[in-house]
């Protein structure tokens, strides 16, 4: 293990941390929330200084594995959480340890679930904060530090895969470095587009950046009691086309630019994706039809209800929980699905959902046909078996930790249902589930063990399982102690 390296990588991030906190500073000076502001600027100075001497040296060795970097991405985006939080509990917004992280975590994870019962009572300041931890989560960190800091090949794709969404991470350029700049540049490019179109629609600026940061991210922090139910029809129309947009895996988006455009087209997964969201929404909108006035606007809640949920932002227009058992299954559904992978989405991702069916389709194959070798395919060319392998394991340890989580939340005793989707919206990265926790709902009743709970599942969701399963392995850290031991001893 490389721990100088760790406190490098970790100083960096709380650097950067710092330095974001600028941007709901100028908003709390220009909304004039100067106590506030001060709060904030404390906060910020002392992460960048704390930051700055951690990494004031950079290690003459750069160079880490993959399980270093597991350990570097848990361990800073646990750092995050904690420093993230400190400016809402000395605002005194969210006195509360406990729940200061837990919507610090809900924000950077992307999750959206919080424990705020009036959220138009925050300042400006904290909300803009808020937001903006869904749009650094979005994307990554540590995605954001590689395209500034360089470092050696190997650390800078072991690091990109421990942080970015999805079963298989690759080079888009022949430098890491590079793909994450253009990864960054897309996901920057599209919030401005957003910023840009929903003030066109109206929208005030302070709400245009909020929001258009929560659906990059794919967060759904709302700045209204109500997230975007009273939001005027394009601007929901807007919100929704854009929770879509961010849902697909950004490789489809740089090869379009790159003109790549017959490569991008043959990409499976967003296919897939973009039938999955039609077909929901076709469904919804006949089941739901009755409760609406005409078909625009059921076709308008039943989109954006299916974008909400399938890409895992947990915007709302409505209380889905309303909504008959069939449109409620299928949203949960969805849940699990998720967006694609490479995108800011959560869940189990579509291209694992493609693996997973495949996978049973060549079984299926294989008992008809027990001397036939079927290969499975993905995008026109053969899947790596260790791809194959590691979607299985996914779902294993996904299974497992659903499973603990679902059996720890349920001692409190609450209701199946507010139990069972309360789970799968945080280790979703969703935020909204049915029942106590419904869009109209929080999640400020879960007791102290619940909430620390449902916080690893945010954390675990977010980064893919394996990063925070390796921090906490304590066959981690064996060989390289008894390494460092024997080298005292000698």
């Amino acid at each position: 293990m490389n721990y100088r390296m760790h406190i490098f990588v970790t100083g960096k991030v709380m650097v950067i941390l710092g330095a974001l906190m600028a941007i709901p500073i100028v908003a709390g000076i220009w909304y004039r929330e100067m106590d506030n502001v001060l709060v904030y600027i404390i906060t910020a100075v002392s992460s960048i200084a704390i930051g700055f001497l951690l990494s004031l040296k950079k290690p003459s060795n750069t160079k880490i594995f993959l399980k270093d970097s597991c350990v570097i991405t848990a361990v800073s985006w646990i750092v995050m959480s904690l420093v993230g939080c400190i400016p809402f509990m000395l605002t005194g917004e969210i006195p509360d340890f406990t729940n200061a992280v837990f919507e610090t975590v809900s924000g950077f994870t992307t999750t959206g679930a919080s424990i705020l019962t009036n959220v138009e009572g925050m300042s400006h300041i904290s909300l803009m904060w808020r937001s903006l931890t869904h749009w650094i989560g979005g994307m990554g960190v540590i995605v954001f530090l590689l395209a500034v800091v360089p470092m050696a090949g190997g650390t800078n794709l072991n690091l990109m895969k421990a942080e970015s969404p999805g079963p298989s991470v690759g080079k888009l350029v022949p430098k890491v470095r590079s793909t994450a700049k253009a990864l960054y540049l897309i996901y920057l490019a599209l919030t401005v587009l957003e910023i840009v179109v929903l003030l066109c629609c109206r929208m005030p600026l302070f709400d245009s950046i909020c929001s258009a940061f929560g659906t990059a991210g794919t967060g759904g922090f709302g700045i209204k009691n109500d997230s975007f139910a009273s939001y005027s029809p394009a601007i929901q129309w807007v919100v929704t086309v854009f929770m879509v947009l961010f849902g697909v895996n950004f490789n489809f988006y740089y090869l379009i630019i790159s003109k790549q455009i017959a490569k991008s087209f043959k990409m499976e997964e967003v296919k897939i994706y973009l039938l999955i969201i039609v077909s929901a929404i076709g469904v919804i909108a006949i089941n739901i039809h009755k409760m609406y006035d005409g078909v625009m606007e059921t076709i308008r809640h039943a989109s954006f209800q299916v974008a909400t949920v399938i890409t895992t932002t947990g915007y709302a227009t409505e209380d889905f929980d309303n909504w008959p058992s069939l449109s409620k299954c299928i949203l949960v559904i969805l849940m699990f699905v998720g967006a694609c992978a490479g995108s800011t989405g959560g869940g189990m991702k579509v291209v694992r959902l493609i693996i997973r069916v495949k996978s049973f389709a060549r079984e299926v194959a294989g008992y008809i046909h027990p001397n036939s070798i079927k290969t499975i395919h993905l995008d026109g060319k053969p899947a790596d078996n260790d791809m194959v392998r590691s979607v299985s394991t996914f779902y294993f340890a996904y299974l497992m930790i659903f499973t603990a989580s679902l059996i720890l939340v349920s001692i409190e005793s609450h209701d199946l249902v507010t139990n069972f989707t309360a789970v799968a919206a945080t280790i979703n990265n969703i935020g909204p589930g049915l029942a106590l926790v419904g869009p109209t709902s929080n999640y400020s009743f879960f007791g102290i063990l619940s909430k620390w709970t449902l916080i690893f599942d945010m954390l675990a969701g977010r980064l893919e399982l394996f990063p925070l399963i390796i921090f906490l392995y304590p066959g981690t850290y064996k060989s390289s102690l008894r390494s460092r031991f024997s080298k005292r001893i000698r």
